[in-house]
């Protein structure tokens, strides 16, 4: 029986290409093509497909590879900076609102990330993945000029909102990157380390398919903490943010994530909510939730604090419940960053909770 191809992973054309001769070189056939063959020039990445029965040892090979590129030397600005990835959809104002409110809590800039894909290379249909062909350049420049069009309307109506005092009157600045989403987001964070992302999502969805949300995978892997802005939720601006969740599992780094949280929401009029899901022991948990909620009570007496014992929190319906019924306007929680087969095989909360819920979510990886 002939082993299957599988997907190995979603790479700009350039990472992609690095992948597949290493690869190669230690004997593992690849193939990479576009996601969109039938339009190749609108197509935002590569896919580096394998053997199926290669899988594990590619899997660490490219672990590796991405390893040293994490490793690469890091440059940046030292302003604390906010960064808004945008696509310039229609939820571009909501997110902008919640961005400059959060820069002008933290006295930071603001910066707008844009990333667009270039059809510099266009790659065959067919199934010999060595032929490429030089697309049009026109297509290149009719990308960028729709971009830079976009750009100058977008600062018109920032100015102006600025202006009306409807956003705080906060520096910004746009970046134009060219790649796959996640991949720029990634490393602008990687080098510049800003303080906040603050992105869209989609929230609910009718398929259960996880890849090809950016959003998602951002919050995976970022070494930021993350802000996501469901396009159907509920709050209209951040000063609705009245009660926020946190889900704790009791881990020593579960304090600095939270401390981070009351420091980017914490008023006098948030309530913070700590929970944990316990199937057992549960008195003893009590106890060390019972001593969270008295530490940051002590050193944080303007938050009014509660805690609450949940029996699971495997599912996005089981959250979504215990928000809609505490009317929860968003939910924190501390993620640890995980490798390429995990995030592969084992879809972490952050991942379903942007794809099954329309509360905003606030990630951090500490």
């Amino acid at each position: 029986m002939e082993d299957k191809l599988v997907t190995l992973a979603i790479r700009t054309f350039k990472r992609a290409q690095m992948i597949k001769t290493v690869l190669e070189e230690n004997g593992i056939e690849t193939v990479i093509h576009n996601l969109n063959l039938e339009h190749p020039e609108l197509a935002v990445g590569v896919r580096v497909r394998i053997k199926e029965s290669d899988l594990p040892r590619a899997l660490k090979i490219v672990e590796e590879m991405e390893s040293a590129w994490e490793r690469e030397p890091v440059t940046g600005t030292t302003t604390q900076q906010v960064l808004i990835p945008i696509d310039f959809s229609d939820q571009v104002p909501r997110v902008t609102d919640f961005g400059f409110h959060f820069a002008d809590n933290l006295a930071a800039e603001v910066v707008f990330l844009y990333v667009y894909f270039s059809p510099a290379f266009t790659i065959s249909s067919n199934n010999d993945m060595s032929t490429y062909s030089i697309s049009d350049s026109e297509l290149l420049k009719k990308i960028l000029n729709t971009a830079n069009t976009e750009i100058e309307n977008m600062t018109k109506l920032i100015h102006a909102r600025i202006a009306k005092g409807e956003i705080p009157n906060i520096p910004f600045s746009f970046e134009m990157k060219e790649g796959v989403p996640e991949d720029q987001i990634l490393d602008y964070c990687k080098k510049n380390k800003p303080s906040l992302v603050v992105m869209g999502t989609h929230g609910r969805k009718m398929t259960n398919e996880l890849i090809g949300s950016v959003t998602a995978e951002v919050m995976e892997s970022c070494v930021s903490p993350v802000f996501a802005v469901p396009i159907l939720m509920t709050m209209q601006s951040p000063n609705d943010i009245k009660r926020v969740a946190f889900l704790t599992n009791f881990d020593q780094k579960d304090l600095i994530a939270i401390d981070r949280a009351i420091s980017l929401f914490g008023n006098e009029s948030v309530e913070m909510y700590f929970i944990h899901a316990s199937d057992k022991n549960v008195a003893w948990s009590e106890v060390i939730l019972s001593g969270i909620k008295s530490y940051f009570s002590t050193h944080y007496p303007q938050i009014m604090t509660n805690y609450d014992l949940l029996d699971t929190t495997d599912t996005p319906e089981f959250l979504n419940n215990y928000m809609a019924n505490h009317q929860i306007n968003v939910l924190a929680f501390n993620s640890r960053r995980r490798n390429l087969f995990a995030r592969l095989f084992n879809p972490g909360l952050a991942y379903k909770m942007v794809l099954h819920s329309d509360t905003p979510l606030f990630v951090t990886h500490v």
